[in-house]
């Protein structure tokens, strides 16, 4: 039977060599590649300024750190999201409140962030849901408008752009992932884009323990102060030396990731049972979500996808607020998010990684309708 992955790195030779050299090197930890990963990154978004991290959720929390987030403030961010984006919040001490989101895309919109609006609303965090970006011309204009600080989770969103500007770059900072799932992947691990210098300054602080200075920049070995409550939230060279050459081949990933797309939209389209926003260039299609008709079981497509050797996912089954943590704190209902509470129930990821040949695509839309 054949088998087509839900996800495929693309990690090729050079990649592992870059790893091997690394080792060899002997400095394992914040080195050359990371640096060099963080240029990199920078030329590729349009940033000023990045840093390696140890995951998105470490450069989330470091980002609503350095927003200032705190005890009596409330930070809005989507129902429909995974649940680090919450988590960073509430690591401060501020209450994350969450919103509905659109019911075919999956991200938060204008409308509910003035729903949402309090006096103690300190920020928004959006989230570009599988790659697919969010209204950030709207967004960011509310945020000015009521003094909110914008911080962007952009852990699907590598290569996605809202009016040819990359993601991230709308909020104090934007926050990548690197999860072994994603269009770059190195294990764990991730970065953080800022246009701002004291903010990602503030970042690179507390990612190493709150210290002054870093070992390379000491004028004596060991010697060294700590400024805050720092955490060890850094990334390793090896890591970083897996991901330089990802991202340098990142353009022949995202248009592979398209072209795949704009097939899946082809072979789809005009069907009753099925919806999903339309193909556009500024999505960088980390994932190709569709959503189910109420009446189709959303569980039985998945397992028969899965038999016939097809790789799929959810994201995400239950929204964020319904999980017991967030419900058992807050007293959430599944009907205060209609629209994410239909996204979990409905929505299936189909495969649209890079490594997909025309012929598997195919495949996978043949054997969906014939499950439907």
């Amino acid at each position: 039977m054949k088998t087509i992955p839900f996800s495929s790195p693309d990690i090729q030779n050079s990649d592992l060599k870059a790893v091997e050299a690394v080792i060899r090197s002997g400095w394992l930890a914040h080195g050359d590649y990371s640096k060099r990963l963080e240029q990199l990154f920078c030329d590729y978004t349009g940033a000023k300024y990045a840093t390696t991290v140890s995951n998105c959720t470490a450069g989330l929390h470091l980002s609503c750190l350095a927003a200032g987030f705190g005890p009596g403030d409330e930070v809005i961010v989507p129902a429909q999201t995974h649940t680090a984006t919450a988590h960073a919040v509430e690591f401060t001490g501020a209450k994350a409140v969450f919103g509905d989101v659109d019911p075919l895309s999956g991200n938060i919109f204008l409308e509910e962030l003035e729903r949402k609006l309090t006096d103690q609303t300190k920020g928004v965090i959006p989230v570009h849901m599988s790659g697919y970006p969010c209204n950030m011309e709207k967004i960011k204009t509310f945020c000015n408008r009521n003094n909110l600080i914008l911080i962007e989770d952009c852990a699907h969103a590598v290569g996605t752009t809202f009016n040819d500007i990359h993601v991230g770059n709308y909020g104090i900072t934007g926050c990548f992932s690197f999860y072994p799932t994603k269009q770059i992947a190195t294990g764990e691990g991730g970065i953080v884009i800022s246009n701002d210098e004291k903010i990602i300054n503030e970042i690179k602080k507390l990612k190493a323990f709150g210290i002054d200075t870093p070992p390379e920049l000491r004028s004596k070995p060991g010697v060294y102060d700590v400024m805050a409550l720092g955490y060890n939230y850094r990334m390793t060279d090896f890591q970083a030396a897996l991901a330089v050459g990802q991202l340098e081949r990142y353009e022949e990933n995202v248009a592979g990731r398209r072209k795949n797309a704009i097939l899946y939209c082809e072979l789809l389209k005009n069907r009753n049972d099925i919806s999903f926003t339309n193909y556009s260039d500024d999505h960088s299609y980390f994932l190709f979500q569709i959503i189910l008709d109420n009446s189709v079981d959303r569980d039985k497509v998945v397992m028969g996808l899965k038999e016939n050797g097809i790789g799929v996912s959810i994201h995400y089954a239950t929204p964020v607020p319904l999980m017991s943590y967030y419900k058992n704190k807050y007293g959430y209902d599944s009907k205060d998010f209609p629209n994410a509470k239909n996204y979990g129930n409905h929505s299936i990821s189909l495969p649209v990684h890079a490594m997909l040949s025309e012929k598997d695509i195919k495949y996978i839309c043949s054997t969906l309708l014939k499950l439907l």
